[in-house]
């Protein structure tokens, strides 16, 4: 579900990428470790437990591309996965988990915001939000960032099976009143779940645009 239609042909393109060949390149801890700088990146950031990792599977149609786990603060380092050249899916660290230790979670946020602010392959990152939870204070301090670095950011809405129409309604709705004076955000506010497979098809074509 999104908020504009999508071309058939749009989505088709989208749907050939994404079953396509989909590899694990690194995963990495430090700056000085990243990948050499090549095809365009779409990075998937959120809080821990919105649900990248289910996300990043089934977009990509696979049952252990990322490592997907009920226990928050899981993903530790930053990911990179090749879409057969074209792209690059980045799955970074899950920000605003509690209970991790805090000079892990001074690291983790760290490295997300250097990578953030300084990937001149980064063509947007796609910002999850809980459609049951909504924007929270955090994801504020994050599009701010990417606002001021300058960097294209889209939110998605996840877990959409566990909420209403209604409530999901109101969920885009808020976000759309959120970013409206953001300048870098992305008007398209999509819905998703990676469970009935809801708004992948749109998903998929938005980010086959970029490739």
């Amino acid at each position: 579900m999104s908020e504009t239609p999508y071309s058939e042909a749009a989505i088709e393109k989208g749907r050939v990428l994404f079953c396509g060949p989909c590899d694990f390149m690194l995963g990495v801890v430090s700056m000085e470790t990243l990948p050499p700088e090549g095809p365009v990146e779409i990075a998937f950031a959120g809080r821990s437990n919105v649900g990248k990792s289910s996300l990043l599977n089934a977009l990509t149609g696979r049952k252990n591309l990322a490592r997907a786990s009920t226990t928050p603060g899981r993903t530790q380092e930053i990911n990179f996965f090749s879409l057969g050249g074209a792209l690059r899916l980045v799955d970074l660290p899950g920000f605003g988990y509690a209970k991790a230790a805090k000079k892990d979670a001074r690291r983790w946020a760290g490295l997300t915001k250097d990578y953030l602010r300084g990937r001149q392959a980064l063509r947007r990152v796609c910002l999850l939000i809980d459609s049951r939870h909504g924007l929270k204070e955090i994801d504020a301090e994050i599009m701010s960032m990417l606002d001021k670095s300058a960097v294209n950011y889209q939110i998605v809405l996840t877990k959409s099976d566990k909420v209403k129409p209604t409530e999901a309604e109101a969920a885009i709705a808020a976000v759309k009143a959120a970013i409206v004076r953001r300048p870098a955000a992305h008007p398209v506010v999509l819905l998703t779940s990676a469970e009935t497979g809801a708004g992948l098809g749109e998903l998929r074509a938005e980010l086959a645009r970029l490739a």
